[in-house]
C-alpha cells in the first residue's frame, strides 16, 4: 500500500465492483439530473467528479458516491428558487447555482476541520426515518406530471394565465433598475416609458413560462396540477413510464446479477428509438469532457447567493449525514471502520469539482456502494473506477444518451421514490413510543410542505426534548429519597440493609441513579426542599456519570437549604466528572468539606454512627 492508500492486491474486485456500481450509477445520475431542472447531462457530470474524487480523498473505501435522491430534493428547490430570481433564464442563473453547490462542498470541507464527522451518529431514528420517507413521498410527486407526459410550461392556456404577473415583472424589473441611480430626474421615467414600449409579446410570453413554470415546480406546485395533467396525458409517455416499471420490478424477479435499471433504460429506448416516430427526449447530453466552468466567478456577485448561503450549509450538512449512514451500512457489510471526518474531505472536494464542472451535488449512495461491496469492490480504487466508466460513457456515448426517453427517467425516479421510503419504521408505527412516532410523521410532513432543512431541524429539537424528558423520568423513577425506617418498603442497595433497625429516621438517603442534568434539576430541588425534620442527608453519587450546568447549581441551592436548616450533608462515591465540576466551582471543599465526600459507602456508615452519637443523643 502507498501513502495514497492504495491497495492493489484487490485490483481485480475493484475493477469490478466500479464497473458494475457504475452501470447502475448511470440511469440513477440521468434522473437525478433531469429532475434537478438543470438537464440529465448535470447529473452524469456529478456522478462522474463527485465518485472519483470523494473515492480518492475520502475515508470509506468501498463507498460510492454521486447525486442522491435527498441532496437532488435540495438542489431542485435551490435551482427553481435561482431561476425564478433570473427571470426564468437558465443560463443566467447557472453561475450562481454552481456558486452555491461549490459552497456547500466547500462547508462540507470545513465540516472535516471542525470534526463534525463523529456527532452525526446521534441523530435519532425518526428524524431519519421521517426524512427519508418525506424524500420519497418528494420524488414520487414531482414525478406524476412527467408520468402523465404533462408539462405545464408547455400548456398555452396556463401560461396565458400569468401573462397580467409576466408584464407587471417586467415593468417592476425597469422600474427598480432605474430606481437604482442616485438622482432620480424626468429623463429616467422617459428612460421607464422607452423601454416599456420595447418590450415584445416573446419577452411577455417568455416570463409568462418561467412564472407558469415556478409556480408548478415543487410538491404543491405538482399537486395544484394534478387535475388539469389528468386532462392533458400524453399516453405515449404514460405508457413508456410504466413499461419502465414494470421492467424494473420484473426483471428483479428473473435475476439481480444485472441492474433492472439498465436493462429498463435500454431495452424501452430500444423500443421508443425503433417504433416510436415521435417522443420527448432528455435533450442534448454533449459529448466531450465538460468543461471547466471558471467564468462563473467572473461578474460574481455575493448579493446573488447571499438568500441562499443558509441553504448551501444546510446541503452540505445533508450530504456529509446522507455520506455517513452510507459509510455505516459500508462498515456493517465490510466489518471495517471509516474515517467521518476524513469522508467529509473527500464529499467535499468531490462537490467542490463537480460544480466547476457543471454537476449537481451528490453524497455516498447505498444503493451503488452495496452493489459494489457485493461485486467484490474493497478499496477506494472501485470508487474512482465507476467514474471512469461513466467518464467514458460520456465521452463515447453522448449522442446516443441524448435518445433516452424522459419518461424512462420519470419511471425509474419513481422506483427510486418507492424504494428510498423507511418501510421498517413505518411498519413498526403501532409498537413504537408515540412521542417517536410524532416526530416520525412530523419530520415526513415538514420535509414534504415546508422544507428539508426545517424539517430535521424542528426534528432534532423535538426529538431532544422528547430524549430529555425521558431520561428525566428514568432518572426520576431510579432516584430514591427515604428515610431508613421505610427500606423495607424499598429495595436497599446491598450496603445498607442492617442500619434500618440502628439509626431510625435521623437520616435521609438519596440514591441519584444516572446523570444530574437539567431535565432533572428542577425535580432535584423539589424532592430536596420536601425531605421532612431530619440530621443528615446522605448522597450517594455511585451512578452518576454527569452533572451539567444546571444540575450543578441545583445541587448547590439543594445543599445550601439543607445547611440553613442544620442538616448535614455528605456524599459517597464522589468521582469522575462530578467531582472535577464540584472541585471546579468550590462546591467541594467550600460547601461540603473534602473529609464528609466518602470514597464508599461503608467508611460514610462508620463516620455517621460516630457522628451521630457524638451529636444528636
Amino acid at each position: 500500500m502507498n501513502k495514497l492508500g492504495f491497495d492493489f492486491s484487490h485490483f481485480r474486485g475493484d475493477v469490478l465492483g466500479g464497473i458494475t456500481a457504475g452501470i447502475v450509477a448511470l440511469p440513477l445520475a440521468l434522473a437525478f439530473g433531469l429532475q434537478s431542472g438543470m438537464g440529465a447531462a448535470a447529473g452524469l457530470y456529478g456522478a462522474i467528479f463527485i465518485s472519483f474524487f470523494a473515492s480518492l480523498f475520502g475515508g470509506t473505501n468501498t463507498q460510492i458516491s454521486g447525486p442522491t435522491a435527498p441532496m437532488t430534493a435540495v438542489s431542485m428547490v435551490i435551482i427553481a428558487g435561482i431561476i425564478a430570481a433570473n427571470e426564468g433564464d437558465m443560463e443566467r442563473a447557472l453561475p450562481a447555482i454552481l456558486i452555491v453547490f461549490l459552497l456547500a462542498g466547500l462547508m462540507q470541507i470545513v465540516l472535516c476541520f471542525l470534526k463534525v464527522g463523529m456527532y452525526i451518529r446521534y441523530i435519532p431514528y425518526p428524524v431519519v426515518s421521517g426524512f427519508m420517507t418525506g424524500i420519497g413521498v418528494i420524488i414520487l410527486i414531482t414525478q406524476v406530471l412527467p408520468m402523465l407526459g404533462y408539462y405545464p410550461k408547455e400548456n398555452t392556456e396556463f401560461v396565458k394565465e400569468f401573462i397580467p404577473q409576466a408584464q407587471e415583472t417586467i415593468l417592476n424589473r425597469i422600474l427598480h433598475e432605474e430606481a437604482s441611480e442616485e438622482i432620480l430626474v424626468i429623463d429616467d421615467y422617459r428612460e421607464t416609458v422607452r423601454r416599456a414600449s420595447d418590450i415584445t409579446q416573446a419577452d411577455i410570453l417568455k416570463e409568462a413560462e418561467a412564472l407558469a413554470g415556478s409556480n408548478s415546480s415543487g410538491v404543491i406546485g405538482a399537486i395544484k396540477q394534478f387535475g388539469t395533467a389528468l386532462k392533458n396525458i400524453n399516453y405515449t409517455d404514460l405508457l413508456l413510464g410504466l413499461f419502465t416499471i414494470f421492467i424494473i420490478y420484473g426483471f428483479k424477479r428473473i435475476t439481480k446479477a444485472i441492474p433492472s435499471a439498465l436493462v429498463a433504460l435500454l431495452v424501452v429506448t430500444a423500443v421508443a428509438y425503433f417504433f416510436i416516430p415521435d417522443y420527448r427526449t432528455i435533450g442534448v447530453i454533449p459529448s466531450g469532457f465538460p468543461d471547466l466552468r471558471l467564468d462563473i466567478f467572473s461578474g460574481f456577485e455575493l448579493g446573488q447567493i447571499r438568500p441562499y448561503i443558509v441553504t448551501a450549509a444546510s446541503l452540505a450538512l445533508l450530504g456529509a449525514i446522507d455520506s455517513l449512514l452510507t459509510s455505516v451500512v459500508a462498515d456493517n457489510l465490510t466489518k471495517t471502520k471509516h474515517n467521518p471526518n476524513k469522508e467529509l474531505f473527500g464529499q467535499g472536494i468531490g462537490n467542490s469539482v463537480a460544480a466547476l464542472f457543471g454537476g449537481i451535488p451528490g453524497a455516498g449512495a447505498t444503493i451503488r456502494t452495496v452493489v459494489n461491496i457485493e461485486s467484490g469492490g474493497k478499496t477506494k480504487l472501485s470508487g474512482m473506477v465507476a467514474g471512469i466508466l461513466l467518464l467514458v460513457i460520456l465521452l463515447s456515448l453522448g449522442p446516443i444518451a441524448s435518445q433516452i426517453p424522459a419518461a424512462v427517467l420519470a419511471g425509474i425516479l419513481v422506483t427510486v421514490g418507492i424504494g428510498v421510503m423507511d418501510y421498517k419504521g413505518l411498519r413498526h408505527v403501532r409498537q413504537m413510543p408515540k412521542g417517536e412516532v410524532i416526530v416520525m410523521f412530523l419530520v415526513l410532513a415538514l420535509t414534504v410542505f415546508v422544507g428539508l432543512i426545517e424539517a430535521v431541524f424542528i426534528g432534532l429539537i423535538l426529538a431532544s426534548i422528547l430524549f430529555m424528558k425521558k431520561i428525566s423520568d428514568v432518572v426520576e423513577h431510579k432516584t430514591q429519597s427515604v428515610p431508613l425506617t421505610e427500606f423495607a418498603r424499598e429495595l436497599p442497595w446491598e450496603d445498607e440493609g442492617n442500619l434500618i433497625q440502628r439509626l431510625g429516621d435521623q437520616v435521609y438517603i438519596k440514591h441519584l441513579n444516572g446523570p444530574l442534568f437539567f431535565g432533572f434539576a428542577s425535580r432535584f430541588q423539589a424532592m430536596i426542599s420536601a425531605l421532612p425534620d431530619l440530621k443528615v442527608v446522605i448522597i450517594r453519587m455511585d451512578l452518576v456519570p454527569y452533572v451539567d450546568q444546571s444540575g450543578l447549581y441545583a445541587m448547590e441551592e439543594a445543599i445550601e437549604d439543607l445547611q440553613a436548616q442544620d442538616i448535614k450533608v455528605v456524599f459517597t462515591d464522589l468521582h469522575g466528572q462530578p467531582l472535577e465540576l464540584f472541585e471546579r466551582i468550590n462546591l467541594v471543599p467550600g460547601l461540603v468539606e473534602e473529609e464528609f465526600c466518602f470514597p464508599d459507602f461503608k467508611s460514610c456508615v462508620v463516620w455517621l454512627e460516630n457522628y451521630l452519637i457524638k451529636h444528636h443523643t
